[in-house]
């Protein structure tokens, strides 16, 4: 090979490839794993390019140890996107290139290349077919089933799915030499091609009609529809045509939650060639999946934000489900966003990409205004089924029980008995947000966060739900000694317990983290619902993404003020984005909808505006605010957050550093900070905030790309960790 340096990504928070010299007996291509020698210990690394030389000393430059892989796992287009991305959110470059390939093939593990394990006839074996042993009628039934399938064999899952009882026999015929075990050729899946869908209206065919001219290159389209416009049913009719032209089709989802319902009308329309991708599934099915969609045996990919890196091959349309959904951010390690990412990867594929919601962010639809996205909207609800009609309960003068007024109490009970369902949100799993002493005033925070411990009466815990820390529910307090410990406040499985008793015989569910944390536990909650007749529905933010409830014609919001004074400039639009959302659950069916949203604030003008005429108006009315306070989508940001063990060090680092970008001079960028987070403690550590922002994209990558040298030369450097987030979703 005229080659003779391999440039590889090694998963270290160091913003460089490393250079590796290659052994003539060797043969490598780009995109395979080798294992080398990096500082003192041995990891597996992936190549990214091979040059004729390299600018370290020949002496320093380690040799390659191993070739893992007989083939490349990433294609050069593969890894030039994630070169991309680690470049734009200034994230090193191996951790994004190792993060992209599935959990195994980041050790040393022999990649799972499709092919299913299974048990082939012998030429022997197929002979005695012909005349099976009398005695051993259990073997005779195996053989004679195996002589039926091409080439004698079948899969592991096959043969149990046919022969339930037949392990015994196999094992006998395998000692026989009638039978042995195989690794059956991958094939394509099986995709559906010819299904007519469900018939259209007038929005939804526009929109198709749109969407499939876009089909031969790259454009992106936001999907703006109603709750219940029927944009699912816009997605496969497109990703249908796609599949026919002999491409691929990325579909992106917020959370896990939408994943299986999603996935079962996909499968049901598009055949085998749908694949999931998400972290609930387990890793060898993951890396399963991913390689035949790598190898383009399947064809659409149904996934969250992870499977943005996922290598699909000829990719022909990405669809992001629910756009606004802050779900797409990652906000840890590499803090990236699969939405903005699906547009890049789009136009590095030369493929279209559309971004539906009911509840467009502010960001997409400041980019339809401005020409970038072509604005496609769905007015109208599929099947005739109506809007539902919106209504503020004013509870600044009203007793709650459990946090609800007695006028909601009463239409849920009208409501229960006209063999109807209702729905009801809050925002806050648990059973109480705080465990309190009456006679002291101690509360129940956590030792090692600004913030409360949660009560969860269920599991006699209190729980910190930003750190995780857990303890016992005291018998008395901790202070004081008395026995006089309330729970203040109200959490989903307190207002489950009070629902309970108050409308006994009605089937209740409730939906959030915890009572959906075991694997199927919550397709069986929603069977359970789909099944009932009147029945009552209670949750946090989970009931509001994608979900269909046709039965339930009331949602009621027991707390809507929650984002209307926050800190953060973004919370009255994720407000807005979650109500509508979750009233969007109701009258879905043949029965019309009502939303009644208990607040302490029904003056509110941005609540009005969204009550009354719209998320449309509320849209435009909240894109005035940002534009005149030069907030995004009218500037760009990125924020900086550095955290230690003690909040000296922490400001002493950042502030540092704001002097040397002061000094170094970057025209056209505002710095603010330091300043301390808003929960300032976190897992025991302390956190100062260092926020960027400017009118141009290009001039505050400038100041971003000088920070990881400028940072290594503070001495504060060394007791303290930091990381940067480019285009922040939340300032937290």
């Amino acid at each position: 090979m005229t080659d003779c340096i391999a440039r590889v990504a090694v998963s270290a928070p160091l913003h460089s490839l490393f250079d590796y010299a290659i052994p003539a007996d060797m043969q490598l291509d780009v995109g395979v794993r080798v294992r080398v020698s990096f500082g003192r210990t041995r990891v597996i690394g992936v190549v990214v390019a091979m040059a004729g030389g390299s600018d370290c000393a020949s002496a320093r430059i380690k040799p390659v140890e191993a070739v893992l892989d007989d083939e490349p796992l990433l294609g050069r287009d593969d890894l030039e996107f994630l070169i991309w991305a680690a470049g734009y959110y200034h994230h090193p470059v191996g951790e994004v290139i190792m993060a992209a390939l599935p959990l195994r093939l980041r050790k040393a593990e022999s990649a799972a290349l499709p092919g299913a394990a299974g048990w082939m006839l012998t030429p022997a074996g197929a002979l005695q077919a012909a005349t099976p042993p009398a005695r051993a009628p259990r073997q005779a039934e195996v053989l004679r089933w195996l002589v039926t399938r091409p080439d004698g064999a079948a899969s592991y899952a096959q043969l149990r799915s046919a022969l339930p009882d037949g392990t015994a026999a196999l094992r006998a015929l395998c000692d026989r030499g009638w039978v042995i075990r195989t690794t059956l050729e991958a094939r394509p899946d099986r995709a559906i091609l010819d299904s007519p869908g469900l018939a259209l209206n007038d929005d939804q065919a526009a929109v198709v009609a749109a969407l499939r001219d876009d089909l031969g290159g790259f454009a992106v389209a936001l999907l703006d529809g109603v709750t219940g416009s029927g944009k699912t049913e816009v997605y496969l009719q497109l990703a249908a045509e796609v599949l026919r032209r002999g491409r691929s089709v990325l579909v992106l989802v917020p959370e896990i939650s939408l994943t299986p319902q999603l996935f079962e009308r996909f499968h049901r329309r598009l055949g085998d060639t749908v694949r999931m991708l998400h972290s609930g599934l387990g890793e060898t099915e993951r890396e399963h999946a991913w390689h035949r969609l790598h190898l383009g045996l399947s064809r659409v990919l149904l996934g969250t934000r992870s499977s943005i890196f996922t290598p699909i091959a000829d990719l022909g349309l990405v669809l992001v489900d629910e756009e606004h959904d802050p779900s797409f951010k990652q906000t840890e390690g590499f803090r990236y966003s699969a939405r903005d990412l699906a547009i890049v990867r789009g136009q590095r594929a030369n493929c279209p990409v559309v971004l539906g919601s009911a509840t467009p962010s502010l960001e997409s639809l400041r980019n339809a205004a401005a020409g970038r996205y072509r604005h496609l909207r769905m007015d109208r609800r599929a099947g005739g089924a109506l809007s539902p009609r919106v209504d503020l309960l004013d509870i600044r003068d009203q007793p709650l029980q459990c946090g609800m007024s007695q006028p909601l109490l009463d239409r849920v009970a009208s409501v229960l008995k006209g063999g109807e369902q209702v729905m009801l949100f809050l925002n806050r799993r648990g059973f109480a947000p705080v465990l309190s002493c009456f006679s002291c005033g101690w509360l129940s925070d956590c030792p090692r966060c600004d913030a409360r411990q949660t009560v969860h009466r269920a599991s006699g815990l209190l729980w910190c739900h930003h750190c995780g820390a857990q303890h016992r529910v005291p018998q008395a307090c901790p202070e004081c000694g008395a026995h006089d410990l309330h729970p203040l406040g109200q959490g989903t499985e307190q207002l489950e317990g009070f629902l309970a008793e108050r409308f006994a015989g009605y089937p209740l569910i409730r939906l959030d983290r915890d009572a959906t944390a075991r694997k199927g536990s919550l397709q069986a909650l929603l069977d359970r619902l789909h099944a009932a007749e009147a029945a009552i529905l209670v949750g946090t933010q989970m009931l509001a993404k994608g979900h269909h409830f046709p039965r339930v014609t009331l949602v009621g919001v027991l707390d809507a003020d929650g984002g209307l004074y926050s800190a953060d400039f973004r919370a009255t639009e994720r407000m807005a984005q979650l109500l509508v959302q979750v009233a969007g659950r109701a009258g879905r069916g043949d029965r019309p909808g009502h939303v009644l949203i208990q607040t302490r604030y029904p003056d509110h003008p941005l609540l009005q505006t969204l009550v009354r005429q719209g998320y449309r108006a509320f849209a435009d009315a909240a894109l005035q605010e940002r534009q005149s306070a030069g907030l995004p989508p009218y500037s760009h940001q990125a924020l900086l957050r550095a955290d230690a063990t003690g909040l000296a060090s922490a400001q002493a680092f950042v502030g540092r550093l704001s002097q040397a970008l002061e000094e170094a001079g970057h025209p056209g960028v505002e710095v603010w900070g330091p300043v301390p987070a808003p929960m300032t403690r976190r897992a025991g550590r302390h956190r100062v905030h260092l926020l960027f922002q400017a009118r141009q994209r290009d001039v505050l990558h400038a100041l971003l790309r000088t920070l990881p040298a400028l940072a290594g030369q503070l001495p504060e450097s060394k007791r303290v960790r930091w990381s940067l987030d480019v285009d922040p979703a939340d300032l937290f």
